[in-house]
């Protein structure tokens, strides 16, 4: 198992094109760790901007009385992928891996799998 900075160094290491990449609290909003972003992109911002997507996300599913749970959430910009992977596992209620990509040097598919797998070795 990994711990928060590994993992996330691990991520900005492994997946071609990662812009940045934060682990999120969003019952509260706030970025539990950050790993790379920059002037461009403020991963603090981006946290608590994304923790809105996934409680809307979560409450959607709740009144359409879906009994499915929310894998990733992707959001595709004109030079980024965005990629909100929702954590499962113990003592992991409530966390997600927030993916910023670039477009042109990322492997979309790749990138999943390979956020998937840093998931699986995290240890919150």
């Amino acid at each position: 198992m990994a711990s928060t900075e590994a993992s996330l160094k691990e991520a900005m290491t492994s997946i071609e094109g990662t812009i940045g990449i934060a682990l999120v609290d969003y019952s509260s909003g706030m970025a539990l760790g950050t790993l790379g972003g920059g002037k461009d992109l403020d991963l603090n911002v981006a946290a608590a901007g994304n923790t809105d997507v996934v409680r809307a996300k979560v409450r959607a599913l709740e009144h359409l009385g879906l009994n499915d749970e929310i894998e990733d959430i992707l959001i595709t910009l004109g030079s980024q992928y965005h990629l909100i992977r929702l954590l499962k596992g113990r003592n992991s209620n409530g966390l997600f891996l927030y993916l910023a990509l670039d477009k042109n040097r990322s492997n979309l598919a790749m990138a999943r799998h390979q956020l998937r797998s840093i998931e699986a070795g995290l240890e919150v």
